[in-house]
């Protein structure tokens, strides 16, 4: 695909013997997964929502395309995307995307480098941002106002005020904390 994609979903299991699926939805609210068109699996094929309903925390989807249970369990654990293009523009300098996120450098309010955002994952407890730095593994920020006052989209960067110490708990060095040994020592 050429165009710009944003994560808006991932199909679990099937659910029933008449083609329906679960969903976990990443859009807000989360049925309003079924708003913006078709929905392109990874590999190009095209799905669209035929009906859907909230069961707890995911939605139980009846795809167009998918006649049966058979084909549902084909569709487990495959990505639903859009094209960015479909999504509204943010109404104000404030509001952005998770997917806008992806690439910003991270930088000190001194302008000091700190690596560039990977992924906005939430495992539960809040948003946080994966930062890949110039050397070394990636590590998390909470993505909070206290952590991360400025996200500046347009300029492609966001600033990071981390506590004392931050780094070197986030990235030991080998040998401390049960960081892993270099292989050559």
């Amino acid at each position: 695909m050429s165009e710009e994609t944003v994560l808006v979903g991932r199909i679990g299991a099937a659910h029933g013997i008449r083609g329906e699926v679960r969903v976990k939805s990443f859009t807000e609210p989360m049925d309003a997964i079924g708003d913006y068109g078709p929905l392109t699996l990874p590999d190009g094929g095209k799905l669209t929502v035929d009906r859907l309903r909230v069961q707890g925390d995911m939605l139980v989807v009846k795809f167009r395309e998918v006649a049966d249970r058979t084909a549902a369990e084909r569709l487990t654990n495959r990505d639903l995307l859009i094209p960015r293009s479909a999504l509204p523009e943010p109404e104000d300098e404030e509001t952005f995307y998770h997917a806008d996120l992806i690439g910003l450098r991270v930088e000190t309010a001194a302008g000091e480098g700190l690596g560039e955002i990977v992924a906005v994952p939430d495992f539960g407890a809040g948003d946080l941002l994966e930062v890949k730095p110039a050397q070394g593994k990636s590590y998390y920020v909470p993505f909070t106002r206290a952590f991360v006052p400025v996200v500046d989209v347009a300029g492609g960067r966001v600033v990071a005020e981390l506590p004392e110490g931050f780094l070197k708990e986030a990235r030991p060095e080998p040998g401390e904390d049960g960081a892993e040994e270099d292989a050559g020592t």
